[in-house]
């Protein structure tokens, strides 16, 4: 029988559901590091909020743990690349909570535009400030919303039926869905010029993180209010606190922090200041809702092996694993391999199948690409939330299906179109059930993709290699695989060189700055 400990409160109802399916359930919250530590080996499955923090010492503790469930949308308690090293699922619940943290935004700006926690406060302490509290209307002024996927989009709907002006600044959002939508797609200079509220809904990427700093706080409107009620990194606090004494900013609403629990911070005390200890989720029905939710996952995957919402591996259902779990891996290297190459607005995805794969679940495999496309954007993407959140964004996805025609007896092609250009890369699966690249922008080339790549492109002329492996060499990186491919002789190339390390930002300038080189990227995978 499963074993399974829920060590953050969930609801009652949850631990019934582990109890109906058979599995064997242990409530043990407020455990510190230690205690977690010492008594993970005995169970199966894990099931948590935000509270519990799933470090790499835990993940070595836990000898049989095949599954962390997190009621909620964010991981980041979780180290993924430990978790899927060892072989543990991670599940999240991505849309349990997306209306209630929407509605604590818009209640968060409330309270900023007219000082509502300061005039109870004063209020109840007898001082009658009337005319201290002086606020200003929601009506008619300009709503920034950097991120505006599931949650963004419904702040957006709110604020456009209080008569607010709504702009947003997300690199996925496309115009047609930014039309659907009512708001008007700017960049974030635009945004934080023309804004006088900012609310963010953004996960926390290295393309977000400390997206609000000192630089772009002053190019923000005198007397702009910040709501932040999605990952307390996005903001520099130091940063925030002197722009609010400096009077450009006047004030802010955070449900979030840099770090939590945050029993102090350098932000507390600041009339200008409205705190809340993270309750964007703190509804009876969106905690009801994740719990179950989180319930169900884990004992699918416990008793039948069926994997859904992960954000570690492409959901499968338990009858299809066996055959469709490679390809499965090789969609999703295909689409985390464009993704991370594709730096503007993506208008259309196409996947096709040629062969064997044509006949298998594509659905399950064109997810698996979505998931590996937009991860390096959003981190909270998997399998399940990827389609959605590629419609919301006017992403046009397609399938198209063949009976074999080529050289190899099965392949997967994904094509990525943009504003300016348009990119393929194809890969196949061989006898030993690795995924292999086969062709990269109609250079062929077969690749297998480590942890570590560097990807460059080149004019295919003498003595690129040696200066390549010179660079790298002085960088002290060791070259695991090295493979190139050209389109004629003297034309473009392709090298994709597999590393035992990462590569360093410097060392990739140091690359892209090599006579002949187009483009140079280092890829994780």
């Amino acid at each position: 029988m499963p074993k399974v400990l829920i060590s953050d409160k969930l609801s009652p109802a949850a631990v019934q559901i582990f109890k109906d399916r058979g599995i064997e359930v242990d409530v043990k919250t407020g455990l510190d590091k230690d205690e977690l530590i010492k008594i993970i080996g005995e169970y199966d499955g894990l099931a948590i909020r935000s509270n519990t923090k799933v470090t790499p010492p835990v993940i070595e503790a836990a000898k049989k743990l095949k599954v962390v469930g997190r009621a909620g949308i964010g991981v980041d308690n979780v180290d993924l690349p430990a978790a899927t090293a060892k072989g543990i699922i991670v599940m999240n619940t991505p849309f349990g909570n997306s209306i209630t943290t929407a509605e604590h935004a818009i209640a968060m700006m409330f309270a900023l535009a007219r000082d509502i926690p300061q005039a109870n406060a004063s209020t109840h302490a007898g001082k009658w400030e009337k005319s201290k509290f002086m606020g200003v209307e929601v009506t008619a002024k300009t709503l920034g919303i950097i991120g505006c996927g599931n949650i963004g989009s419904i702040v957006a709907d709110r604020a456009l039926g209080l008569k607010m002006k709504v702009i947003a600044f997300d690199p996925f959002l496309t115009p047609e869905r930014a039309l659907d939508l009512g708001v008007e797609k700017v960049e974030l200079d635009d945004l934080l010029a023309r804004a006088d509220f900012i609310t963010l809904h953004t996960p926390m990427t290295p393309q977000t993180k400390n997206i609000l700093n000192a630089a772009n706080l002053a190019k923000t409107k005198k007397g702009v209010r910040i709501v932040n009620c999605a990952r307390g990194g996005l903001i520099v606090e130091a940063d925030l606190k002197a722009a609010i004494e400096s009077g450009h900013v006047a004030g802010a609403a955070l449900d979030v922090f840099e770090e939590e629990p945050a029993k102090t911070n350098i932000l507390f005390g600041m009339e200008q200041i409205i705190a809340t200890p993270h309750l964007g989720a703190s509804t009876n029905e969106a905690q009801e809702n994740v719990a179950l939710q989180v319930a169900e996952q884990m004992a699918d995957y416990l008793l039948t092996g069926a994997i859904t919402n992960s954000v570690n591996v492409p959901s499968i259902s338990a009858e299809e694993a066996p055959k469709l779990t490679p390809f499965a891996v090789l969609a999703q290297q295909l689409g985390s391999f464009a993704g991370q190459l594709t730096e503007e607005g993506i208008e259309e995805v196409t996947l096709e199948f040629e062969g064997d794969v044509a006949n298998m679940n594509t659905r399950v495999l064109t997810n698996a690409a979505l998931t590996g496309l937009l991860r390096p954007q959003l981190e909270d993407v998997n399998t399940v939330s990827a389609p959605v959140i590629a419609k919301e964004r006017g992403i046009q996805v397609s399938e198209v299906k063949r009976e074999q025609r080529g050289a190899y007896e099965h392949y997967i092609r994904l094509t990525v179109k943009t504003g300016q250009r348009e990119k393929s890369v194809a890969g196949t699966v061989f006898s030993d059930g690795r995924p292999r690249l086969i062709q990269i922008k109609g250079v062929n080339m077969e690749a297998a993709l480590g942890h570590h790549m560097l990807y460059v492109t080149n004019k295919d002329k003498p003595g690129f290699i040696g200066a390549l492996g010179m660079v790298l060499s002085k960088a002290n990186i060791n070259i695991a695989n090295f493979n190139l491919g050209r389109e004629k002789a003297g034309g473009d190339a392709i090298c994709l060189v597999e590393v035992d390390g990462d590569v360093p930002a410097a060392v990739v300038k140091e690359i892209q700055a090599l006579p002949n080189v187009v483009q140079a990227k280092a890829l994780s995978f």
